[in-house]
């Protein structure tokens, strides 16, 4: 990797202020009518949902990469010139693009283009994949793999070591779970990070080991991966980011996405989507949250939340207070049915988190903090309600990351002080197999959309992809219905509208990122950022929602995808 130059990743994006203070966010002032304003691009004859201050429109102008009209079809008309082009949506539903408030979009796309894709449906398979690939690499190279889930296998089990020395017992293998916060390693993996079975779980992690022998298995949690992720070389060029960042910006647009929060980002693949928007390939914007490794190197070199530009922007600092809730390990205050000894993990306590943030939060930075569980979210509120104390600042869109497992007292708290919670979107829908582990009861209180607008409280849609799924249509109905794939319902209690639904994946996630005044609604002199479906959700039935199609994407008045 190339070092970080702070000066060189904004020399693109906004040159003319390589003398002023970058730190103010781009100009968030909605643009005045422009009555007379000639359009490069009118759509007509549409069932448009704005989200915005008109509910509802037939058409669209836009010049620039701007709405400049929202109205009538005769209103609209009014903008055409002979150079304008036109296209009749034929009645066509149009709603604002949609924002993916915490994912990884860099790191996936990388993955996708180097790694096995491990969403296979049995352990065979997996192990066939595995094979495959290390026949094409060299003896002794690391085999990885991504997006394993154990759930969903036919086997319904964990990799084990035995497993992967099997399909490939002269290369080190590394297996990372779908959720992000488990990996599975085999016998020579172990060697070359020197770990052995005797090897003692470290702080905030753990070696799974087998009950009887009390040898490991080769399943390895949170911070205990970091001895494996030292050793593995990682060597990726700056056009292998790049060209990770094109393929995942054709996978997300494909389904209606236009912007998306990188939930762990770095200075290299900040550079890695400025190349690919310089490039022409990359169609979705980027707020991309810095991982807290690196803030000190951000903070010494004048860098904080909101430099950038439209398409490129830095976001939040990003830490991890506990586990994952796909993985299991998610700090809970009851533990998990069926096992009475298991609250989960704490990955950083609160003496861990608070000097960061601190230094952070007095650096004018955004800060979100990934917490699932009751007591991972009660500790960031704690932390959160000390910054304040300690060092108030006007609207600092604290965030939560996941943000799952919740009750009254901590919606109150995140209400009081105006804290943002992303939750997962899609679980409900695609990993229904795995709330049996928390109960009907405890499902009351997870993913809680309904409680947290009642409350007030801005909440986004999140996929986290790869843990879960991105596209915005599953979102939808996992929202809406609170149904998994199977049919089981889980905590109905907490089901949202269609038309919520579109709120929360739309300017709830622009509000997220500071961007509410210039995209997130189809509002005159905001970001022409739509979507053009094949049905109408508003009259579909809501257990069809997944299904509708996604006709044509738009991110600043371009077709990024069209069917």
């Amino acid at each position: 990797m190339q070092p970080f130059n702070p000066t060189k990743m904004f020399d693109h994006a906004i040159p003319q202020s390589r003398r002023q203070f970058l730190g103010t966010l781009a100009t968030l002032s909605v643009a005045p009518a422009f009555a007379t304003r000639e359009a490069d691009l009118v759509l007509l004859n549409g069932n448009i949902v704005t989200m915005g201050n008109t509910p509802s429109a037939q058409a669209v102008a836009i010049a620039d990469g701007k709405f400049i009209a929202v109205g009538t079809n005769d209103e609209i008309k009014n903008l055409v010139t002979g150079r304008t082009r036109k296209i009749d949506l034929g009645g066509k539903t149009v709603l604002p693009g949609f924002i993916d408030a915490h994912s990884h979009p860099g790191s996936s796309g990388l993955n996708h283009l180097r790694e096995v894709d491990c969403d296979l449906r049995s352990i065979k398979a997996i192990q066939d994949a595995i094979r495959d690939r290390a026949a094409n690499t060299p003896k002794g190279s690391w085999v990885l793999g991504f997006k394993y889930d154990d759930t969903k296998t036919a086997e319904g089990r964990f990799l084990t070591i035995a497993d992967l020395d099997a399909c490939a017992p002269e290369h080190p293998v590394r297996i990372s779970h779908r959720g992000g916060h488990t990996m599975y390693v085999n016998t020579l993996a172990m060697k070359l990070a020197g770990v052995t079975h005797e090897t003692p779980d470290p702080s905030g992690g753990m070696f799974d080991r087998d009950p009887a022998s009390k040898k490991m298995t080769g399943r390895v949690k949170e911070s205990a991966c970091d001895a494996f992720e030292k050793v593995i070389p990682y060597a990726y060029t700056r056009n292998d980011l790049r060209e990770g960042v094109k393929l995942i910006s054709k996978m997300m647009t494909k389904t209606g996405v236009t912007s998306v929060h990188d939930a762990y980002g770095s200075p290299e693949y900040l550079r890695a989507y400025q190349d690919a928007h310089e490039n022409g390939d990359l169609g979705l914007r980027v707020y991309c949250l810095i991982g807290f490794t690196h803030i000190s190197k951000m903070i010494d070199a004048g860098i904080r939340t909101g430099m950038g530009n439209e398409w490129v922007r830095v976001g939040a600092m990003k830490m991890t207070c506990d586990g994952s809730i796909s993985e299991r390990t998610a700090r809970l205050s009851q533990p998990y049915l069926g096992r009475p000894n298991d609250y989960g993990i704490m990955v950083m306590d609160f003496d861990k988190l608070y000097p960061i943030a601190k230094k952070a939060h007095e650096a004018d930075w955004q800060i979100g903090i990934h917490a699932n569980g009751d007591v991972g979210i009660d500790t960031t509120m704690r932390l959160y309600e000390q910054l304040q104390k300690d060092y108030p600042r006007k609207d600092p869109r604290f965030r939560i990351e996941h943000c799952t497992v919740i009750n009254d007292d901590l919606i109150r708290r995140m209400k009081n002080l105006g804290v943002i919670p992303t939750p997962f979107s899609t679980y409900v829908y695609y990993h229904g197999e795995k709330m049996k582990e928390y109960g009907p009861e405890r499902l009351k209180n997870m993913f809680a959309l309904r409680s947290f607008l009642d409350a007030g409280i801005r909440a986004t849609q999140a996929s986290d992809y790869p843990p879960g799924p991105f596209e915005p249509m599953m979102a939808l109905q996992s929202s809406v219905t609170r149904t998994d794939i199977k049919g089981t319902v889980w905590g109905a209690n907490q089901k949202v509208t269609v038309e919520e639904a579109i709120r929360i994946g739309t300017i709830h996630g622009a509000y997220a990122s500071y961007e509410e005044n210039t995209k997130g609604s189809i509002d005159l002199g905001k970001h022409a950022d739509l979507v053009v479906l094949g049905r109408d959700p508003f009259k579909e039935d809501p257990s069809t929602l997944v299904t509708i199609p996604i006709e044509r994407t738009m991110t600043g008045g371009k077709w990024v995808w069209e069917a």
